[in-house]
C-alpha cells in the first residue's frame, strides 16, 4: 500500500495558500507536506493560527513540514549551513515545532544551504552539524536532509553526500535522509543502489519525474519501480508528490481510488 502526500507548495499554485490543503481533500487525497509557507522565518501568529485551521478544515493529514530556507524563488536553500543567518533558523525552531504539534507533523526537512562566497566550506560545515543538532533537539519528529539539484552551490547531491552529514551527527537522535528520487537521479546518482544501500536511513521519499520535473509518466524514471523497491526494504512512510504540474490533470496519472491512506 502506498502512502501519498501532496506537496502543496509545488502543486496547486494557482490557488491560494490556504485553499490548497481543501483543494486536495477534494481531489481524494488524505495527507500534505508544505515548504515553509512564509517568506520570513515568523510569521504572526494570526498567519499561523489561519494555516492551521486551512490544513485542519480541510480534513486532510499534515504529513510534512520545510523549517524556513530563505528566498527559495531566488535561489535560496536552507539557513542550515549559512554563517550570519543562525538566528533566523534558531527563532524559526520553535514556530516549526508548535505547527507541528497542532497539526501532528513529525518531518521536518532541513535544506543544508548553498556554498556562500567568501566563506571557509570546513566552517559552513561545522555551523551546519550544529544547526543540524538544534534542529533535532527544538522539534517532536525526525529532521530530513535532502540532496538537491538545479541549485550550483548546494553541497549535497547524492545520498552519500547527505549520509556523510548525518554520520557526522553520531548519536544525535531522530536525523534522516529525505531520498528524493528525482533530485538524485537528475545529479546522477544511482537511484536502485541508494534503496539497497541507505534503506534503513531513508525517513522519507518524494518523487517527479525527469526531465521537467512533471508527473510519474512525463519523463523516463522508472518512478514506480523505485517506489515498489523502497517499500520492499521495509519502508512505511509516505511518497511525497513534489512536482510541477498545474490545472485539473495533475494527477491523471493516479486513479482517484488509490489516493486516500488506506486504499490499495
Amino acid at each position: 500500500m502506498t502512502r501519498w502526500t501532496v506537496n502543496c507548495s509545488i502543486l496547486y499554485t494557482d490557488l491560494p495558500l490556504l485553499s490548497r490543503p481543501a483543494a486536495a481533500a477534494a481531489d481524494g487525497f488524505t495527507s500534505v507536506e508544505f515548504w515553509w509557507p512564509w517568506p520570513v522565518a515568523e510569521p504572526t501568529d494570526r498567519e499561523v493560527d489561519a494555516f492551521v485551521r486551512a490544513v485542519d478544515d480541510s480534513g486532510v493529514q499534515l504529513t510534512g513540514l520545510n523549517f524556513f530556507a530563505g528566498d527559495m524563488p531566488a535561489g535560496d536553500r536552507g539557513l542550515v549551513s549559512w554563517p550570519g543567518r543562525s538566528r533566523e533558523l534558531l527563532d524559526n525552531i520553535p514556530v516549526a515545532a508548535s505547527i507541528g504539534e497542532r497539526l501532528g507533523c513529525e518531518m521536518f526537512n532541513a535544506l543544508y544551504g548553498n556554498r556562500v562566497e567568501g566563506a571557509d566550506p570546513r566552517e559552513q560545515d561545522d555551523l551546519a552539524a550544529e544547526m543540524l543538532a538544534a534542529c533535532a533537539r527544538g522539534v517532536r519528529g525526525t529532521v530530513l536532509l535532502e540532496p538537491v539539484s538545479g541549485a550550483p552551490r548546494y553541497p549535497l547531491l547524492t545520498a552519500a553526500d547527505a549520509v556523510a552529514v548525518l554520520d557526522r551527527l553520531g548519536d544525535v537522535p531522530a536525523l534522516g535522509l529525505l531520498a528524493d528520487f528525482y533530485h538524485l537521479a537528475t545529479n546522477g546518482d544511482d537511484v536502485p543502489a541508494v534503496i539497497e544501500r541507505y534503506a534503513p536511513r531513508i525517513a522519507h521519499v518524494q518523487i517527479a519525474d525527469a526531465p521537467g520535473r512533471g508527473a510519474p509518466g512525463d519523463g523516463t524514471l522508472p518512478i514506480q519501480q523505485w517506489i515498489d523497491d523502497v517499500y520492499a526494504t521495509g519502508y512505511d512512510g509516505y511518497i511525497g508528490l513534489e512536482y510541477r504540474v498545474e490545472g485539473p490533470g495533475a494527477f491523471d496519472w493516479l486513479p482517484r481510488e488509490r489516493r486516500a491512506e488506506g486504499s490499495t
